[in-house]
């Protein structure tokens, strides 16, 4: 049975790595050249947070960070909507598929900071219960 193991890392930096294919298609324009600057920055952070979140010192930091990530794929979103919508890339990039991977990937990091936050919740209610 050959089922994938689900790894957000991997997940995001195959993301990382289309978003890169798209600035790099972005025409050398104005407009172009700035969205191209922002997508860099927006797009390729969620990966490198996970990371910072991978390593972080408590529950809290790591909704942190995930929250921060979270807010650049929203960016992230907003970038590729426009892209889009201004039709400024061929379509052998293909940014419709990465919408759909940017919106699962919103999903997800959303789930994770709720899942985290409630297991707050619940580690601070025992705390109270063995008190």
């Amino acid at each position: 049975m050959n089922e994938r193991v689900f790894d957000l890392e991997d997940r995001l930096i195959d993301f990382a790595s289309r978003i890169i294919d798209i600035v790099e298609a972005l025409p050398n324009t104005r407009a172009g050249i700035y969205i191209a600057n922002q997508l860099v920055r927006c797009g390729l952070a969620p990966a490198l947070l996970y990371g910072e979140a991978q390593a972080a010192e408590s529950r809290d930091d790591f909704i942190h960070k995930m929250k921060i990530a979270l807010k650049e794929l929203k960016e992230t979103r907003v970038c590729l909507k426009l892209i889009l919508r201004k039709e400024m890339i061929k379509p052998i990039t293909r940014p419709s598929e990465v919408m759909k991977e940017n919106e699962e990937l919103i999903a997800i990091s959303s789930k994770s900071i709720n899942t985290a936050r409630q297991n707050i919740i619940k580690s601070k209610k025992r705390e109270l219960s063995i008190k």
